[in-house]
């Protein structure tokens, strides 16, 4: 199983985690967050996020989604990637999550691929004549 840690700004990673709960009945157990807030050391985050990454990874590697690229939780995340083991993905929303945590059994590079086509497959202009409300994007 592949987990997963979320690095972002103030609660956003732990108020997905609750929409997780929300939407799926619980959340994963090797789905975690570590909020970073203004006034944070950002190197005493990364060595937080070090030891969450060395809880959660149980062998299959851990997938790192952070909210905005170039922002302190990305660039804490971006240093901790080690291709193939640790990987990472700036711009996580809530579609993106619900898939990845949804497929943590597969091959992370496979997670890293669900990750990012979750979150552009999912933004829609809900004006369009393409958009379905009956399917919508969480039944892709």
């Amino acid at each position: 199983m592949v987990g997963i840690l979320l690095i972002t700004h103030n609660g956003l990673g732990d108020s997905l985690i609750d929409c997780v709960r929300h939407v799926l009945g619980n959340a994963p157990p090797h789905l975690k967050s570590l909020s970073v807030l203004a006034n944070d050391d950002p190197q005493r985050k990364e060595a937080e996020a070090g030891a969450l990454i060395a809880q959660l990874d149980s062998g299959d590697g851990v997938l790192l989604l952070s909210d905005v690229y170039g922002a302190t939780p990305s660039n804490i995340a971006r240093r901790l990637c080690v291709p193939g083991r640790i990987e990472g993905v700036a711009g996580v929303n809530l579609p993106m999550l619900l898939r990845v945590a949804c497929y943590s059994g597969k091959p992370l590079s496979e997670l890293v691929q669900r990750a990012v086509d979750g979150g552009k497959e999912c933004i829609v202009n809900m004006n369009s004549e393409g958009c379905d409300a009956t399917t919508g994007c969480a039944n892709r």
